[in-house]
């Protein structure tokens, strides 16, 4: 595996993925970014995101609108998809890691994981209804 070179904006871009709980998409990453770092380009946010995803520094999410999601969080958890607004939260719950074995019964190959979104209406959009 490569090792790559520190940078800085790799770092202030992991740094704001840490401290917030919106699961920005890249846009919202870069212009939270530019606020520091106001030559940064949109290629280098994407560039940094993606590279951060496949380290396993953060996570992206591939939401139901085709727009992705990323969250600093990569500890197990769970995702609340909102179907009018489009906002991803985190769910705090028990681990339902134990669905690994019930798809592994019927499944000849090795179950190794898997990603659970929910969907619904958020409390933010039940109480603007």
């Amino acid at each position: 595996m490569a090792v790559n070179k520190y940078s800085r904006q790799r770092e202030a871009i992991k740094e704001y993925l840490a401290h917030t709980k919106e699961h920005p998409t890249a846009d919202t990453v870069y212009m939270n970014i530019r606020a520091t770092y106001p030559n940064i380009s949109l290629g280098t946010v994407y560039r940094n995101l993606n590279l951060l995803a496949e380290q396993g520094e953060i996570i992206k999410l591939n939401c139901q609108d085709g727009s992705d999601r990323f969250d600093g969080n990569v500890k197990p958890h769970y995702h609340f998809l909102c179907n009018n607004c489009g906002r991803v939260h985190d769910i705090e719950m028990e681990s339902i890691d134990h669905i690994n074995k019930i798809a592994g019964a019927g499944f000849d190959g090795k179950i190794e994981g898997h990603v659970t979104f929910f969907y619904g209406v958020c409390p933010d959009c039940m109480r603007n209804e």
